[in-house]
């Protein structure tokens, strides 16, 4: 019995799938790889264009604004650089001066608050001279003690002088210009005219001058008046 010939079982069915899906594959990556190709070799529609524009624009706006902002945060640090030296250089040199000034009123008031004691002692010792002196009364001295109370009298003088001359060395302002106008204007007292006197002034005047006169002219009188 004659066995019947089929040419369909000797095909690879499996090959012939594989073959066609990688077949399918490669039609599919040259599709993709052909689109890019057309698009960029393809020129830019208006649309694309003023979408282009449009958003170099906006960029363009949006840098400004940055810009803007940086500048004016800089404005602002650059201010409080400012005001941060002006406070550093400001402190410094009130500082030097305090410190300075404090220092230097300091030896001031030590010095002032020593020459006020020293000028005190000196007043003090300047009166108790003062009042040696004018406590010298010679209208009371006798003939018996004239030569002791003259002897006296001298040395308070002579110790008055001797405080005088240490007091004029020790404090300018007694030897000084206004000393001097002060002793000058003393001495220079203003004399009243005797043309400018009342007449009870010269009255007076006139008995002062010859109130000797006319007592030694009483007393004559008395004595004539007694021998007789």
């Amino acid at each position: 019995m004659a066995t019947e010939f089929d040419a369909s079982e000797f095909v690879d069915r499996e090959f012939e799938a594989a073959q066609r899906t990688s077949f399918r594959g490669a039609s599919s990556t040259a599709s993709a790889t052909a689109q890019p190709l057309l698009d960029a070799g393809r020129a830019p529609t208006r649309e694309e264009v003023d979408n282009k524009v449009g958003d170099l624009q906006s960029k363009l706006a949006e840098l400004k604004r940055a810009q803007t902002e940086l500048e004016r945060e800089r404005g602002a640090l650059e201010e409080t650089r400012r005001r941060q030296t002006e406070f550093t250089t400001g402190r410094e040199e009130v500082l030097h001066h305090l410190t300075r000034g404090i220092g230097l009123l300091e030896e001031s008031e030590f010095a002032a608050r020593r020459d006020a004691e020293q000028m005190a002692r000196t007043l003090g010792e300047l009166r108790e001279a003062l009042g040696k002196v004018q406590a010298i009364n010679d209208s009371a001295w006798t003939k018996d003690d004239f030569q002791l109370e003259l002897t006296r009298a001298n040395t308070a003088i002579e110790s008055a002088r001797m405080e005088w001359n240490g007091a004029r060395l020790k404090w300018p302002v007694l030897s000084g210009e206004k000393f001097q106008q002060a002793v000058a204007k003393d001495q220079a007292a203003p004399v009243v005219p005797l043309a400018e006197k009342s007449f009870l002034e010269l009255c007076r005047l006139g008995l002062a001058l010859t109130w000797p006169l006319a007592l030694g002219a009483l007393v004559i009188i008395v004595v004539l008046l007694l021998r007789r």
